[in-house]
């Protein structure tokens, strides 16, 4: 049985598309200190392509490293956290999951560049820029820590300040529901039970 976290290959080409457009806002802060490097925008571009459908997600899966690898390149925290934010998005093709964690990546550079309000604003872009369809398709993800089988479960993006980030997306995204509170009652009709 496939992880819950994992999602339907449909459902990650829609978060993927939002995981990139988080992922973009902080982009500059990597390329700032390493202009030379193109391996984080092309993971964002990898993201994209995959969203449009032109890639599929075995080919993504061999490339997920590459991006977070770059963080190497980057001298700051902020730079750090956006290289790991595209390495999360392009992960997405993998596992829907990862679309939190290009978030959390992504409101962590920006309250590193900008202590004190950058991350809550980054916070509240994120979750106002959330279609509908994104929206469901997160719902559809179990609440951090409660399943072990992905980058959800007990590990880097469930503790400091990337669990604290992915707990407000998840409230957040709580707060704009029709059911506050009822991921098992978001599947769609043709999921399995």
């Amino acid at each position: 049985m496939p992880s819950p976290q994992s999602l339907s290959e449909n459902d990650r080409r829609v978060v993927a598309a939002w995981a990139a457009d988080c992922t973009e806002r902080v982009l500059a802060l990597f390329e700032a200190e390493a202009p030379g490097d193109d391996r984080v925008r092309d993971a964002v571009e990898r993201a994209r392509s995959f969203a449009r459908g032109e890639l599929d997600a075995a080919g993504q899966i061999r490339l997920r490293f590459v991006a977070g690898r770059a963080a190497q390149a980057a001298t700051s925290r902020a730079g750090r956290a956006a290289a790991r934010s595209a390495a999360q998005a392009a992960a997405v093709a993998h596992m829907g999951a990862h679309a939190l964690g290009a978030a959390a990546y992504a409101t962590q550079a920006a309250e590193s560049a900008d202590p004190g309000r950058g991350g809550g604003a980054e916070l509240a872009w994120q979750v106002a820029s959330m279609s509908e369809p994104v929206k469901t398709a997160l719902r559809r993800l179990p609440m951090l820590g409660e399943d072990p089988s992905g980058p959800l479960g007990a590990g880097l993006l469930a503790s400091g300040a990337l669990g604290a980030n992915i707990r407000a997306l998840q409230s957040a995204l709580d707060a704009t529901a029709d059911v506050p509170s009822g991921r098992s009652d978001t599947r769609s009709s043709t999921d399995p039970p």
